[in-house]
C-alpha cells in the first residue's frame, strides 16, 4: 500500500506544472522550521585539491538572520579547509516531513572567549578536554538557500527540479 501511495505521489508531483513559490518570508519560516526539526546538519567544505568533504554537525539553532554556529576541534581538517576556502554548504534534512534546506555561504573560525562561552553545549565536555585550546567555533553566514518541503507544498520545478531560493542580504 505504501508503495502505491508513494508512486501516486510522484506521478502527481511530476505531472503538475510548476507551483508558485511562497513569498520570501514564508519560505524563510519554512526553512527555519526544517532546520530546527532536522537538529543536525552536514557541513560541506572543499579541500586544496577541490575535493568536497561532508561531515555531520551538531549546530546551534539558526539565528534570526540564519547565521549558524557550530563547534569543532581546533586541529580538525574543517578548520584548515575553511581557512583556505571560506565557501561552504550546510545541508539540513528532515526525513519525517520529506523536507530539506541547503544553505550556501561563508564560514569563519572564531576563537574568542565570549562567543565560545555563548556557543557551548555541556554534552560536548568529553570531546573538548581543554576548551581554551581544543575548542573552536565555526560561524556560518548564508548567502543563499534552497528549500524543498513536502509538508508545505514547496517543490522544485517539474521539469528542471530547480528549487525555490532564498537570497540573504550581505
Amino acid at each position: 500500500m505504501k508503495s502505491v501511495v508513494f508512486s501516486l505521489f510522484f506521478i502527481v508531483l511530476f505531472s503538475c506544472t510548476k507551483a508558485p513559490a511562497p513569498v520570501n518570508t514564508d519560505l524563510k519560516e519554512i526553512a527555519k522550521e526544517i532546520m530546527v526539526a532536522a537538529k543536525n546538519c552536514a557541513l560541506i567544505t572543499v579541500d586544496s585539491l577541490g575535493i568536497a568533504h561532508a561531515r555531520a554537525m551538531d549546530p546551534f539553532l539558526p539565528q534570526e538572520d540564519f547565521t549558524v554556529w557550530m563547534g569543532t576541534k581546533s586541529k580538525s581538517s574543517k578548520v584548515s579547509q575553511i581557512q583556505q576556502n571560506q565557501n561552504v554548504t550546510l545541508y539540513y534534512f528532515d526525513k519525517e516531513n520529506a523536507s530539506y534546506v541547503t544553505l550556501q555561504g561563508v564560514a569563519s573560525i572564531v576563537n574568542t572567549p565570549k562567543e565560545k562561552e555563548q556557543f557551548w553545549k555541556n554534552e560536548w565536555k568529553d570531546f573538548y578536554k581543554n576548551r581554551s585550546t581544543d575548542y573552536r567555533l565555526i560561524k556560518f553566514t548564508p548567502k543563499t538557500a534552497n528549500v524543498i518541503s513536502e509538508k508545505h507544498g514547496v517543490f522544485g520545478d517539474s521539469i528542471t527540479w530547480e528549487t525555490p531560493i532564498i537570497k540573504f542580504k550581505k
